[in-house]
């Protein structure tokens, strides 16, 4: 993220959540990134092979939902069993 984007004043004019969402960035400790401890590091990138072709069939699936192609629970059901599925090959999960 780009912090200059909550420097813009017309940015915050248009964003009032704006000072928290950059706090929040700002807060966030890639190296503890929940609360539970997990076995990878990263935020909105998680630091494991799997995460790059994860993320694509995940975002597909939530594209196909905001095209009306499926629901979106149907999306979130989908992307959830990838996601479990993934994790357990690559020995994340049990």
């Amino acid at each position: 993220t780009r912090t200059s984007l909550y420097q813009n004043p017309a940015y915050l004019e248009a964003a009032p959540f704006a000072q928290m969402t950059l706090d929040s960035i700002m807060a966030a400790d890639p190296t503890n990134p929940t609360v539970e401890p997990v076995p990878y590091t990263g935020i909105q990138f998680v630091a494991i092979p799997e995460f790059q072709g994860m993320a694509t069939a995940i975002g597909q699936q939530f594209s196909a939902a905001l095209a009306g192609q499926t629901t979106a629970e149907q999306a979130l059901a989908s992307a959830q069993a990838l996601a479990t599925r993934e994790m357990t090959r690559g020995g994340y999960i049990k």
